[in-house]
């Protein structure tokens, strides 16, 4: 559940791409400076033509907190010198509190740091080596504020690429998911929490880096409960949610995604609802850049990315107008496992929007899914552990994260299935199943996951949705379940492009808990069915490729000596005295020397996520991280650690952070809070 920091990891990508001809000569800068309206200045890495000053170019501008220096180093080195080559100023900034940046950190997406990005946008372009036009672009965060910053309209900014992003930063993204508290919220809160406390490199702040260390210790937010404050769809999340007014964006769109990813509703939301120029892609991968994502198939991203960006900055005719506005990988069944290298599919090219694809509608019945509405009665009530085959929220590359076989899981839910398919159903779209229910609790929560199911017995997870009940009109203002009541609820599974094969079943596992990926609610609730049904969006499609991507290319990779190979475990472990069964997440992201200007870095990552069967009021949830940063003499290292437990009435949080430098402990702080649960 470690979420973004693959991104300072080469070990799988030295072998990935090619290197293209060099067009131009480039030079770059490691500690770009650019000045804020209130002094602050801001560290940028940039990579541009070196006669840009005699020939202007547009820029590209990344803009995130993941340290340019040491965590997203392996990647932007694969990237942004490929554009600056063929003639683009790229400039790859660190948010203010963080990397080599001065300031101090608020919060994801804050007022602060949107308006620190415009600004940048328009210093950028009044630069004497910028044409005046701006493209931005980035992936997960620097997807997120792409968007965002395109709705607040800078005069410069005429495109963005925005991968793995979300529209919606309530109702889909780490922190809720269907008004449920997702486990990733105190997982997430934990990576930040040791991303923004280390310290610049010594070697560009000489003079000041260890001041604007303990500036930044001292007032490093622990941000679990700030977005634990806000359990509903309030102000706080709508700031920055650009479905709010998808019309604000103007910037020619192009959304990118993946099916092993958490954000793959946004690219469909965005040709759904833009005006402006927009496309989507969906390939099969995991939270990555898909010129070197997995599972394969990966794509020419850059070469696509290259045409998108000169047609809208440099208005060269590229034909991106021409391409079809939705591109989704449409991925064969196999057999259900945690980790894959490749994924057979193929590349559907559609003219239309999802919403208008045609859609078939099945009903429930006595454990069953079939043609026409029957009568039934069903209750379920799911042991507290089930969930375990649900993989990562947000599947990164680190070993084996994505759900395997569903039979487990299945076990401990009511599943409707119907008979072998005698015909292949190509899914794409987001299916929707209705149900009449009561719950035994004013308080509940259902997952419902459909399922391939395969002809030797294994249950393949092809698409998942959660709900909080509470929330079940409305995630702004949720309103508590009349016990035995009975009530008709609709649910929006995530969108999927995945084949169901003539002769395999279709399946909707019902369940009234999904750990670890979210939090269960107070009391274990039993759900009664009575009625249900299942609207799957088809799509009709041939066996081969409709459209295809060039071969992926890259710049060089980042020169590094390892100093300790990485490593992943992922073990659950039952301790049959107590009850209690823990999954256990190592991530050791190894520790590397740069070949280039010497810093050495390390990382280990760990989580804990443990409940009982019968208890939810014993879940726990806890993250320790440690980093190492090496120059020369100095060796500094952050150990951090939070946790979380709740009971009927309260959710629990504390956080402890710890800085060494040279072995010796400098600063030390805690931080304890009780929230107050409402309808959670």
């Amino acid at each position: 559940m470690q979420y973004a920091h693959l991104d300072s990891q080469t070990s799988n990508l030295n072998d990935v791409f090619m290197t293209s001809n060099t067009l131009r000569t480039i030079a770059e800068n490691p500690d770009f400076g650019i000045m804020m309206p209130d002094g602050t200045r801001l560290s940028a890495r940039t990579w541009m033509p070196d006669n840009a000053t005699d020939a202007p170019v547009p820029a590209i501008l990344e803009f995130l907190p993941y340290r340019k220096r040491d965590g997203t180093t392996a990647r932007d080195c694969l990237t942004h010198p490929y554009f600056a080559r063929r003639g683009y100023a790229c400039i790859r900034v660190d948010m203010r509190g963080n990397g080599d940046s001065e300031g101090l950190m608020e919060d994801e997406y804050s007022p602060q740091e949107l308006a620190d990005a415009v600004e940048t946008i328009k210093w950028l372009a009044a630069q004497p080596w910028c044409s005046g036009t701006v493209g931005m672009m980035g992936i997960s965060w620097g997807g997120f504020n792409a968007l965002q910053v395109a709705a607040l309209q800078p005069d410069a900014l005429k495109a963005i690429i925005t991968l793995c992003s979300t529209v919606d930063r309530y109702a889909d993204d780490i922190h809720y998911k269907g008004g449920c508290l997702l486990n990733e919220n105190l997982g997430w809160s934990g990576t930040m929490w040791s991303y923004s406390s280390r310290a610049p490199d010594p070697a560009l702040r000489p003079d000041d880096w260890r001041e604007i260390w303990l500036k930044r210790l001292e007032n490093e937010p622990f941000l679990a409960a700030t977005w634990l404050d806000h359990q509903h769809r309030d102000a706080y999340w709508k700031h920055g949610s650009v479905c709010e007014d998808y019309s604000k964006i103007k910037a020619a769109t192009l959304a990118i995604g993946g099916w092993g990813d958490a954000y793959k509703n946004a690219p469909p939301a965005l040709i759904e609802n833009l005006t402006a120029p927009v496309k989507a892609i969906i390939g099969p991968w995991v939270h990555k850049y898909p010129h070197f994502a997995i599972p394969e198939p990966r794509i020419g991203f850059l070469q696509e990315a290259l045409r998108w960006w000169d047609r809208w900055l440099k208005g060269i005719e590229t034909g991106v107008e021409d391409d079809p506005l939705y591109r989704p990988y449409l991925m064969e069944s196999v057999p259900p496992k945690s980790w894959y290298t490749e994924r057979a599919g193929s590349w559907l090219a559609i003219a239309e929007k999802p919403s208008d694809l045609p859609r078939e509608t099945w009903h429930f019945g006595e454990n069953s899914l079939q043609e026409s509405p029957a009568a039934f009665r069903k209750t379920i009530q799911s042991p507290q552990t089930c969930g375990a085959h649900s993989g990562e929220y947000c599947a990164i590359w680190l070993g084996p994260e994505l759900p395997d076989d569903q039979r487990s899981d299945d076990a401990m839910s009511l599943v409707f299935t119907s008979e072998p398919v005698t015909e292949k159903r190509d899914i794409v779209g987001a299916p929707q199943v209705t149900l009449t229910l009561s719950s035994n609790t004013a308080q509940g929560q259902i997952a419902l996951r459909l399922l391939d199911i395969q002809p030797n017995g294994a249950s393949a997870r092809i698409t998942y949705g959660v709900l909080n009940l509470s929330h079940r009109h409305s995630h702004a203002e949720p309103s508590a379940m009349t016990p035995n009541s009975p009530e008709e609820v609709t649910l929006d599974l995530d969108h999927i492009a995945y084949r169901l094969p003539k002769g395999h079943r279709l399946g909707v596992a019902v369940s009234t808990v999904y750990w670890p990926l979210i939090w269960p609610s107070p009391e274990a609730s039993k759900l009664t069915l009575t009625e249900g049904s299942l609207s799957l969006p088809l799509r009709a499609s041939g066996d081969t490729d409709e459209w295809t991507f060039e071969t992926p290319e890259a710049d060089e990779p980042w020169q590094i000596e390892t100093i300790r190979e990485g490593s992943n475990i992922r073990k659950t472990v039952t301790d049959w005295a107590t009850g209690i069964v823990t999954l256990e997440i190592i991530d050791d992201f190894g520790k590397v020397k740069d070949g280039d200007h010497g810093l050495i870095n390390g990382s280990i990552a760990r989580e804990w996520w443990s409940i009982h069967p019968d208890d939810p009021l014993s879940a726990k949830g806890r993250s320790h991280w440690s980093d190492e940063l090496e120059r020369e003499g100095i060796t500094l290292r952050t150990e951090t650690t939070s946790e979380m437990t709740s009971d009927a009435t309260h959710f629990h949080l504390t956080a402890r952070l710890e800085a060494f430098e040279n072995g010796d402990l400098i600063f030390e702080k805690d931080v304890q809070r009780s929230i107050l649960r409402d309808n959670l």
